[in-house]
């Protein structure tokens, strides 16, 4: 990639920022940068992180976090379009409930992530949130930018991010590097310590470090889990997008219009 542009950007207080634009398209050309954005959730936010976050041009912002999690933590960012969605609504995070249980060790952390991702794309909420993204982005006024935001920002927002690259014709690999950079971005290897005994702190056990990594970071083969309950039941990727959130090929041709630059 030869665009200048940073693709990480630095906040104090917010995970995983970063411009998942400017990579090339098979459509021809490449993805305009500044056009798409992606971070973790956004209620810490100081004022000049908000100015910061004014300037990028966001017009729709789609937050992938279940009522509960936007209850507990709520956004102090507001621009013009943001799409949410009241279902999947819990009592606590499933990943926290998982991890109380009597037997926890880092494979069963690592299989409970996988099944996660095959479960993501066929939750109603999640499809009716991925549909309103693309809808929503499409029609977003002149050169305006959009953003896609979850608790972390790795996995639902992964998943919604690799799609919209897919719609845009971002090759294989630069949609898993681009999936991958999420523990680039977070620091994964010299925060998990640190992150182990805050968790351990807060359940009450001694768990390994190495169970969290699921929880900080993310693995490749979780998008290709993803990825594979999606070609097992909607038949492929563009099947999926097609039939099961109704992103026709009109809709798909007026986000590379806009999207991509030749």
């Amino acid at each position: 990639m030869t665009n200048k542009r940073p693709r990480l950007l630095a906040f104090e207080t917010i995970r995983n920022f970063r411009d998942f634009g400017g990579y090339e398209s098979q459509f021809g050309g490449r993805v305009r940068m500044g056009r798409l954005y992606r971070s973790g959730h956004h209620a810490e936010a100081s004022e000049d992180e908000l100015a910061k976050m004014d300037a990028l041009g966001i017009h729709v912002q789609a937050d992938l976090r279940r009522p509960d999690e936007r209850d507990k933590q709520k956004s102090r960012f507001n621009p013009p379009v943001v799409i949410t969605h009241d279902g999947g609504r819990e009592s606590e995070a499933p990943h926290m409930r998982f991890l109380t249980q009597v037997t926890v060790d880092a494979e069963a952390a690592d299989e409970w992530m996988a099944e996660y991702y095959e479960k993501a794309p066929f939750k109603a909420h999640h499809q009716a949130l991925f549909r309103d993204w693309f809808v929503q982005l499409a029609e977003a006024p002149g050169e305006a930018a959009g953003l896609v935001n979850c608790a972390a920002g790795k996995d639902r927002t992964g998943i919604l991010c690799a799609l919209t690259h897919h719609i845009l014709g971002v090759s294989e690999a630069d949609m898993r590097a681009d999936y991958d950079l999420t523990n680039e971005a977070v620091g994964v290897n010299q925060r998990l310590p640190e992150a182990a005994a805050h968790f351990n702190q807060m359940i009450g056990k001694d768990l390994p470090a190495e169970v969290y990594r699921p929880f900080m970071g993310v693995h490749l083969k979780y998008l290709d889990r993803a990825f594979g309950a999606i070609n097992a039941k909607a038949g492929s990727l563009d099947g999926y997008l097609v039939d099961v959130l109704k992103v026709d090929s009109a809709l798909q041709a007026d986000l590379r219009t806009k999207l991509i630059e030749r």
